[in-house]
């Protein structure tokens, strides 16, 4: 009686290889973005995590004397202030684009006429520079040669010119008005994405249930789009801390010091008192924060078991 063997190691090799090459083949399509990330975060992250522990001027040698820096940054008061006014310009300015940009996506997320039109429209001001749009609302704020302070006299609302800019309520507050003029749409557009991807089915068994306007919003539609708010809010929560240009270009910091954000006193620091290790560990505790709150966000905004 003859015993047949079966030789299983030939297939098993040709498979493990392609396993290899498709391996390799992935790697090779993702080593571009890999290389990017590596040559524009992960090395000028290293090298101001480097520059922290040093005392390193503009023109000279640095030193090294360790955590110094961050001992100063937490005796720095100026530092704490800046820290508080980006987190209340933060949540004012959250609050105030999604206020804004929810119901416009769902003012533009049904085919309408001339809904191209609005969407377009709403989105505009998206693609304006941050330091142009600044530029822009920096002129409309002159109290001379500007729009709303003569314009506001011309009408009589004020009694004469009025000067947006010399006190900070009305300073903060056209700020706020600037940001959600400029980054509404972008936020519309994310928020629209995810309404659309919602499966019309959904709202159609739930209205033949009975079930109402709100109570389709509650139970449906929010819960179907956290992971779409969770993005966008991770996003403008992002970009207000590191908000800059609009402060710096319109306000300088003023009045009276009072609007000076995270990232401009880091400037400050760094190119008008060239102290860059100083400012390259107060960037690093920037970083830091923006990872927690990061992290926070995305705990808070998680679907729950069984959601998708």
């Amino acid at each position: 009686m003859s015993t047949v063997v079966l030789d299983i190691s030939a297939p098993q090799a040709a498979a493990a290889r392609r396993r290899r090459r498709v391996r390799w083949t992935g790697l090779l399509y993702v080593a571009p973005a890999m290389l990017l990330v590596v040559v524009f975060f992960l090395l000028p992250l290293g090298m101001a995590i480097w520059m922290s522990l040093h005392a390193w001027p503009l023109i000279g040698t640095h030193r090294f004397i360790g955590l110094a820096n961050y001992a100063a940054a937490w005796a720095d008061l100026r530092f704490w202030n800046a820290l508080k006014f980006t987190a209340l310009y933060t949540v004012v300015v959250t609050v105030a684009i999604f206020a804004v940009a929810f119901p416009l996506a769902l003012f533009v997320e049904h085919p309408r006429p001339l809904n191209g039109f609005y969407r377009t429209a709403f989105f505009l001001p998206v693609v304006v520079g941050f330091a142009s749009a600044s530029l822009l609302w920096s002129w409309l704020l002159d109290v001379d040669a500007g729009l709303f302070s003569p314009a506001a006299a011309d009408l009589g609302l004020t009694d004469g010119k009025f000067n947006l800019l010399a006190t900070f309520t009305p300073a903060f507050w056209s700020i706020i008005v600037m940001v959600v003029w400029k980054v509404a749409g972008f936020t519309m557009v994310i928020i629209m994405t995810g309404l659309q991807a919602i499966p019309t089915e959904l709202h159609d068994a739930a209205k033949l249930d009975g079930a109402r306007a709100f109570a389709r919003f509650w139970w449906i539609t929010l819960p179907l789009i956290r992971r779409t708010l969770a993005l966008a809010l991770i996003l403008s929560v992002t970009g207000s801390v590191l908000a800059f240009d609009q402060f710096y270009i319109i306000l300088r910091g003023g009045p009276r010091n009072q609007t000076l954000t995270a990232v401009y006193w880091i400037f400050n620091q760094s190119f008008v008192s060239f102290k860059l290790g100083y400012g390259a560990a107060l960037s690093v505790v920037l970083l830091v924060i923006l990872v927690v709150l990061s992290v926070v966000q995305l705990a808070v905004l998680r679907p729950a078991a069984g959601t998708r």
